[in-house]
């Protein structure tokens, strides 16, 4: 019968949640944007990214949750190098010693984002989404990102996303919001 059914349903969902951990985010239907726009609300946290392979991605993702303004207070797309040292601070011989696309870069954008805004929690990301541009070392779908939030340490990973440049960038800013939500669900606050 239906009561039977839906135990049956709930008693799964509990044992896969159990099983999964800290990586589910969600099992009401909420995008991961909610989630990290709830959990930045709550906590009365703003937000701002510096956003190169990504073009603005991430916070478009962000604002297009309504009352997403309580949070997010801005950033920038930084595709040249040039950009990336001019508006977010990241040195020029950062950027020549470890290119645009590495881990010390994305957290310089991370950092340099969090200074010229003041935003409390800051993503710089830096990544190759294709479908050109990949190197043997670099290639396409190799993404960077860092996330500066307080009370806990900065998180900074590189992550080789499969795909074309869309499903690149969605997975990089859908990994640049599970980074955020992480850093905040063990933040002390």
């Amino acid at each position: 019968d239906r009561r039977a059914a839906e135990q049956r349903l709930a008693d799964a969902q509990a044992q896969l949640t159990a099983a999964l951990g800290d990586d589910v985010f969600s099992s009401d239907g909420r995008p991961m944007e909610q989630i990290v726009g709830d959990l930045l609300r709550a906590r009365g946290l703003t937000f701002a990214a510096a956003e190169s392979c990504t073009g603005g991605l991430l916070l478009s993702r962000l604002t297009d949750i309504p009352g997403s303004s309580d949070y997010v207070i801005g950033g920038a797309v930084l595709y040249s190098n040039e950009m990336k040292s001019t508006m977010a601070g990241v040195p020029p011989a950062l950027l020549e010693a470890h290119g645009a696309v590495s881990e010390p870069v994305a957290m310089a954008l991370a950092d340099g984002i969090r200074s010229r805004t003041g935003a409390d929690v800051t993503v710089g990301i830096t990544g190759i989404a294709g479908p050109g541009g990949g190197t043997p070392d670099k290639p396409v779908g190799t993404v960077a990102i860092a996330v500066v939030a307080p009370g806990g340490p900065a998180r900074v990973r590189t992550f080789a996303f499969p795909g074309g440049r869309a499903q690149i960038k969605f997975s990089a800013t859908q990994a640049a919001l599970d980074m955020v939500r992480r850093a905040l669900a063990t933040s002390n606050y």
